[in-house]
């Protein structure tokens, strides 16, 4: 699972191969919490992060949408520049 991203301790990243598994989302890891959002709604999909961490990934998936529902549909993986 590549990193696409790295920012204030949060590590998005996405599955390769995995367009059957919808809906499109990316994964965060925040020390030992870890979260799926939707790419499309930004909305929590399964885990838990503290709310701060939440907002920063719901607030850089806006930013990245469309490169990440591109890369979901053509497993081509590149970083995105990080929040700042």
């Amino acid at each position: 699972m590549p990193a696409l991203s790295t920012f204030y301790g949060i590590v998005i990243r996405m599955y390769f191969l995995q367009s059957e598994h919808n809906p499109p989302h990316v994964h965060a890891i925040y020390g030992e919490d870890t979260a799926a959002f939707d790419i499309n709604t930004g909305g929590l999909l399964d885990g838990k992060l503290p709310a701060r961490a939440s907002g920063m990934v719901r607030e850089w998936i806006g930013i990245n949408r469309d490169a990440l529902l591109s890369m979901w549909e053509t497993q081509e993986f590149k970083k995105l520049d990080p929040l700042s």
